[in-house]
């Protein structure tokens, strides 16, 4: 902390030169993480939520404001997702919040009504990865069902796996690994049919799918249309272009929006209510997503939609087109991933390739593949995109040992080795280490962990790369193994 206070310029300023190493997501060049439209519309956001940006959520008698900001929202949701006047709901922080909030909410609710010790939920293995910090922060035991042939869950599976200690049912519209929408229906005549709520993860699509089916695109139903969908999470500073910290959780009934709520009566400080999982709820989030709404309206968010699926749809045809690329899956939008079908193609390497050329990339595992969430933006730079794409396959192509080196490596390796735990373990160390006191920015394709002791037959102080120590500890797990 600096003894005497600085200059708000010269503040200002130095946040500016911090971004130096971001992506340049304002010209196209990153596929996910920020939804950017331009720098007016930004800028729009940015004033309504500073109107706010001292407000507090936490106490809707106090901020009434808020209370109806909030209440206009989740009416506006209910309506676009087909709910009829019981639906209800409530802002959050973000995917992971409304999504860690239905975990809480149906552990209850199994809890209340059927007694349920020992809670289950059945998930995709596509379900997004809060699902499972969902699972371990409140005690409830994922059971993963497996995809069919076209890379949706397969509900044959889910059938199979509902038991009595099951409390939820997941689909996701779509799920964000491949961008494929879940059989919904399906699963909501299995969640009516054994009396298990069903909840879609619509964080991703529940602000552009309803407006793609508007501009003609045609999608399999996957909301409240579908008797048995209980609930339905979707972020508003996604395809909702509000402000980062602004998402939805719905419920079909009060009921089950009950169970999301805490209540403590004794405490020396009051009587603490809460419907959500944060205390302090950041009232400038709430009025810049109120904002971004009321800007764009359904119109404005039809032509939105329509300007990311061309864009996608180029995308998806222009990649299909370059071989050995594949795409997976048929996604209908906004998401895809894609695959090498040559094993000569490393598609990791691929993705180094693209970064050196300027690109931010995703990579995935089960399989490898290099993924894209397209937005409006991106009609601006997709044929530059596939260019760069078809000169990064023909470079890895004639140079297969790329393969060998930087985050291709590490990629590859992370992604294939057996023994999963161990990854798991590696990756904790590695990830703490941003953490540590002095941390710097981290490159998988150099990374080395921090000095300390011996761990696994590693010399003490010894600095091996995330790789090196991966490798390391499976080869002497095979020479243990004979």
């Amino acid at each position: 902390m600096p003894l005497k206070g600085s200059c708000e310029e010269d503040i200002l300023a130095d946040l500016a030169s911090l971004r130096g190493k971001d992506p340049d997501y304002r010209r196209g060049r990153t596929w996910s993480l920020v939804y950017y439209l331009d720098d007016a519309h930004e800028r729009f956001i940015n004033r309504a939520y500073a109107l706010y940006s001292s407000a507090n959520g936490l106490n809707p008698a106090a901020f009434r404001s808020l209370k109806k900001i909030e209440s206009d929202i989740i009416s506006m949701v209910a309506e676009l997702f087909h709910g009829d006047g019981q639906v209800c709901g409530v802002l959050t922080s973000g995917g992971t919040e409304s999504c860690l909030l239905a975990v809480k909410t149906y552990r209850d609710y199994g809890r209340a009504r059927r007694g349920i010790r020992k809670p289950e939920m059945i998930l995709p293995v596509t379900a997004h990865v809060a699902w499972l910090k969902g699972a371990e922060y409140f005690g409830v035991k994922p059971v993963f069902a497996p995809l069919d042939e076209y890379f949706r869950v397969d509900t044959q599976a889910v059938a199979k796996k509902i038991g009595r200690n099951t409390v939820m049912i997941l689909g996701s519209a779509p799920e964000y690994p491949h961008g494929i929408i879940d059989p919904i229906a399906e699963l909501g005549r299995l969640g009516k049919d054994h009396g298990v709520p069903v909840h879609v993860d619509a964080c991703v699509g529940g602000f552009i799918l309803p407006f793609m089916e508007k501009a003609g695109r045609r999608l399999p139903p996957w909301d409240y249309r579908v008797p048995g969908v209980t609930s339905i999470s979707a972020d508003l500073h996604k395809y909702g272009f509000a402000a980062k910290g602004a998402s939805t959780i719905t419920y079909r009934r009060l009921e089950l929006l009950k169970h999301q709520m805490f209540v403590h009566q004794d405490w020396p400080g009051g009587v603490f209510a809460s419907a959500a999982l944060l205390g302090t709820r950041p009232g400038g989030a709430y009025a810049a997503a109120w904002a971004a709404i009321q800007k764009f309206g359904e119109q404005g968010y039809v032509r939105l939609a329509q300007e990311t699926l061309a864009a996608f749809d180029a995308l998806k045809t222009g990649i299909a087109a370059i071989a050995p690329l594949e795409v997976i899956g048929d996604p209908c939008g906004p998401l895809l991933s894609y695959r090498s079908a040559d094993p000569a193609v490393n598609i990791f390497a691929v993705g180094d390739q693209m970064e050196k050329r300027g690109w931010h990339i995703d990579r995935l595992q089960m399989p490898d593949a290099l993924h894209a969430m397209v937005t409006p933006i991106h009609g601006t730079v997709w044929a530059e995109y596939l260019d760069d794409l078809a000169a990064s396959v023909e470079t890895v192509r004639t140079h297969p040992e790329l393969a060998e080196s930087g985050s291709a490596a590490t990629y590859a390796m992370i992604a294939h080795v057996p023994m999963r735990r161990m990854v798991k373990k590696q990756v904790l160390e590695l990830f703490a280490q941003l953490y540590a006191p002095g941390a710097t920015d981290i490159d998988l394709g150099d990374v080395h962990l921090a000095d300390g002791p011996a761990a696994d037959g590693d010399e003490p102080g010894s600095r091996l790369s995330l790789l090196e120590r991966i490798v390391r500890r499976y080869v002497r797990f095979k020479a243990r193994r004979g």
